[in-house]
């Protein structure tokens, strides 16, 4: 018995480590692809510039700079704007093709060949996609030449390009498929005897979707709000192509800085962005249990 309790404890040993074994990989992956690009962001923000080089060191003007100053005050809460009307349309749009694709086609072959075409659309660049709007919303673009040609209007929209309303449609058609997938998942998930039992009890459809439907998907609507808001604020390249260099985002600043040589400028701005999306996605993590979708 005095031999057995050492080869106890050597297992209970092994037994313990396997799991961090098991996790290291995806551990160094993760803190070499990820913390340590993060890392390096942060501390390039303390650095010193000018037109030539970085300076190492450890400087605070450029949060100075960033939060001391109305005009990045006003960009941010410019990205902020985008956000939330692309997450609104992005959230109806995409819980009603969701819905659609889970209670109104009865066979599960369908919903995946349907489920694949609006994934079609994924095959080509995001670039490809979001300029392919220009020769339809231009002045002389198939909506204005059509809307001219019947009557409707005497002469082409200015504000269909190259406008704040250009900006977001093009990002409603970039993002939504991002909050479609994971409601549809969530969607498909919920047992369908919980939905007849409402019915059976009286409820009619809106109450069945308003109090059975819409409470489970929220974890599904939590992952797709984390998808779409992260990906507006990070975006760059659709501000400032369909806006025609008349609007202006975090993201856009950050790559306007970047060009100029800008670096610890430009890493202080994304520190600032990081907490700030990270704050909002704590804001829907305290809200939402997602924890049942992973």
């Amino acid at each position: 018995m005095i031999e057995a309790k050492p080869a106890r404890r050597r297992r209970v040993s092994i037994g313990a480590v396997v799991p961090y074994l098991q996790a290291a990989p995806l551990a160094l992956i993760l803190g070499a692809f990820l913390l340590l690009p993060i890392l390096m962001i942060a501390v390039v923000s303390f650095w010193d510039y000018d037109f030539a080089a970085m300076y190492p060191d450890f400087l605070t003007i450029n949060y100075a700079d960033t939060l001391g100053s109305w005009v990045t005050w006003k960009t941010y809460l410019n990205t902020l704007k985008y956000a939330a009307i692309v997450w609104a349309l992005t959230l109806l749009i995409g819980f009603w093709v969701a819905y659609f694709l889970a209670f109104h086609i009865r066979t599960t072959a369908m919903q995946m060949v349907l489920f694949l075409v609006c994934t079609v659309p994924f095959l080509t660049s995001n670039i490809i996609r979001m300029i392919s709007w220009i020769p339809v919303l231009g002045r002389n673009g198939l909506v204005n030449s059509t809307l001219v040609e019947i009557g409707l209007i005497p002469k082409p929209i200015e504000w269909l390009l190259y406008s704040e309303f250009a900006v977001v449609l093009a990002m409603v058609h970039l993002y939504t498929l991002f909050m479609v997938t994971p409601i549809f998942n969530t969607l498909m998930r919920i047992d369908k005897s919980l939905i007849e039992a409402a019915r059976d009890a009286g409820a009619s459809g809106w109450q069945v979707l308003w109090n059975v439907v819409i409470p489970l998907a929220k974890p599904g609507m939590a992952i797709g709000t984390i998808f779409v808001v992260t990906l507006v604020m990070a975006d760059f390249s659709t501000v400032q192509v369909m806006s025609g260099g008349q609007s202006a985002s975090v993201a856009l600043m950050m790559k306007n800085q970047m060009s100029l040589l800008q670096y610890p400028a430009a890493a202080a701005n994304a520190v600032v962005l990081l907490v700030l999306v990270l704050l909002m996605v704590a804001g829907i993590l305290r809200i939402v249990d997602i924890r049942k979708e992973l």
